[in-house]
């Protein structure tokens, strides 16, 4: 008997895997809170350059603050005050019908800056002063927190792998609590930086053992269902950030705030069970056993359970363990395994760049940041119900394909659509935005029926690893429009289409055994129906 079997005959989705997804609620709604809190955290809000040095004790200090910005600061071609730059001395005949300047120097901004806090209390950037020439540096934040992600998302796949999903999801909630504190505390730019790191690496380990330890938990009928249940998380979470984010306008409670769920989440651990495939994988049968059979009676499946003794659930993962150890060298040891890693790469690589690029450029289509958040949050709820009903029809393949095919389609629409046209710019931005987070959780389940479980959080972790590389690279990506206004959104087209047609090159995994060992990637897949009973 499968181990499959013997989960669809003590229910596969019973009372059981219900309290196994509430409880995880609590520390998956805090990624988005740190995965996009840079939209608000690291805002730039208008500025100009300080122009207090310029009074000189008589004229300039009788002039309306209307009037001093006319003749310290040069104006842009929409008629605008620069952001950058200032006179080095008052120019008073811009107060007159005469605008010349032959004798005007120009120079950048000497005394800091002045930011209009109507919108952000305080930022990253009105705190530092990373505007102008240091902009690369209120970037760099976002840079540096996916950094922290992707060496995190390995690091926490091959410990998951070697001593289990639960006690790796403790360590992840208290690291993520502590450095995230740390990082609302910050005195400087540097140790800032360097929590957020640290933060990131943590939060990856949630990102990416929480998601397996459910769907291994699922039986094969109803894996399509907890793969979107469980993303429905991130909607709830993007919600929450909207709303927070409009409420608290300092970066440092921000924070804070959106960190808190996590300490719920370190007192619902103790109800979190191990994931009884892993722990069968590893020659763990007694303890397997044990949450199995917690598994059957919560979801009032007890007789199921009666003849069923450890050694028959050993048996079930039908290659015996030989306390091997497997480590990231084994996704490329054999060749179906080989193919599926690389190909799994790009894609997710694709996946995450051409996400990122979207959602952490809000202000980029004209309207309220506040309310572009919500708006996003929004739309990702009946996106995902139908990913679902989607994914049950065609299959993963054709589903990461064409929701990664039509999100460039939006980004390319976009290219040619007037900046002033800032309606239909967020119309068509909300589309490609909804279809890119159909591509990241049609990905993610994806993902975990792709590995055999010996090695699955090795493949989530290295899989990680190439999509947080790509979020990383995305916010530097928006510095090109410098270079051309419209590189930046063609960079993220052809990275969105590459990756789309690269998912053609997967295999499918719709209603298939989620393989446990090496081996059963290497021979063909067996596959399931709704009409009969798991072979």
């Amino acid at each position: 008997m499968k181990f499959d079997n013997i989960l669809s005959e003590i229910n596969g989705f019973g009372k059981f895997q219900i309290r196994l997804v509430l409880i995880q609620i609590l520390a998956r709604i805090t990624m988005p809170g740190h995965f996009l809190l840079n939209n608000f955290m690291a805002a730039v809000p208008s500025h100009h350059c300080n122009i207090s040095a310029l009074d000189d004790g008589g004229f300039f200090g009788n002039l309306t603050q209307e009037q001093k910005l006319a003749v310290g600061i040069p104006a842009e071609q929409d008629g605008t005050p620069s952001s950058c730059l200032m006179f080095s001395e008052p120019q008073y005949q811009y107060l007159s019908a005469s605008n010349s300047s032959e004798d005007a120097s120009i120079v950048q901004c000497q005394n800091g800056w002045v930011y209009d806090n109507s919108t952000f209390k305080s930022t990253l950037a009105t705190e530092w002063d990373l505007v102008c020439s240091r902009k690369a540096m209120n970037r760099a934040t976002a840079t540096i927190f996916f950094i922290g992600v992707m060496c995190g998302a390995p690091l926490f796949g091959f410990l998951s792998d070697r001593f289990g999903r639960r006690p790796l999801l403790l360590v992840s909630y208290l690291s993520s609590m502590m450095f995230a504190v740390f990082s609302a505390f910050s005195p400087s730019y540097v140790m800032f930086t360097i929590m957020r790191f640290f933060t990131g690496m943590t939060l990856a380990g949630i990102s990416i053992i929480s998601i397996v330890l459910n769907v291994e938990w699922f039986g094969i009928e109803h894996r399509t269902f907890s793969g979107i249940i469980i993303s429905l998380d991130w909607t709830v979470g993007n919600w929450m950030l909207a709303g927070l984010a409009y409420w608290i306008k300092d970066w440092r409670m921000l924070i804070l705030v959106v960190t808190s769920p996590l300490i719920m989440a370190v007192f619902t651990w103790r109800w979190l069970p191990e994931s009884a495939r892993w722990l069968l994988a590893n020659g763990k049968a007694d303890t397997a056993h044990h949450y199995i059979v917690k598994c059957a009676e919560m979801n009032n499946r007890s007789k199921c359970m009666a003849n069923i003794t450890p050694e028959m659930l050993l048996e079930s993962t039908e290659t015996k363990t030989d306390g091997r150890k497997y480590t990231f060298l084994d996704l490329f040891r054999t060749p179906n395994t080989r193919k599926i890693a690389i190909c799994s790469g790009i894609v997710w690589y694709g996946v995450a760049f051409t996400y990122y690029g979207i959602s952490l450029n809000i202000t980029g289509f004209g309207l309220n940041p506040y309310l572009t958040q919500l708006v996003f949050a929004s739309i990702e709820m009946p996106m995902k119900i139908g990913v679902y009903f989607f994914l049950e029809k065609i299959g993963r393949k054709q589903g990461e394909t064409w929701a990664m095919l039509l999100t460039g389609l939006c980004l390319l629409i976009n290219m040619f659509v007037a900046q002033d046209k800032e309606i239909i710019r967020t119309a068509v931005g909300v589309l490609g935005k909804a279809l890119s987070e159909a591509s990241f959780t049609i990905m993610f389940l994806y993902t975990t029926e792709l590995y055999p479980t010996v090695i699955r959080q090795n493949g989530l972790g290295y899989t990680a690893f190439l999509a947080r590389l790509g979020v990383s690279i995305s916010p530097l990506i928006m510095l090109l429009e410098d270079v051309w206004h419209l590189l930046p959104s063609l960079i993220y087209c052809a990275v969105a289409v590459g990756s789309g047609l690269v998912a053609l090159l997967l295999p499918e995994t719709l209603n298939t055994r989620l393989p446990e060992f090496i081996e059963d990637i290497e021979k063909p897949r067996v596959q399931s129906t709704r009409r009969k009973e798991i072979q």
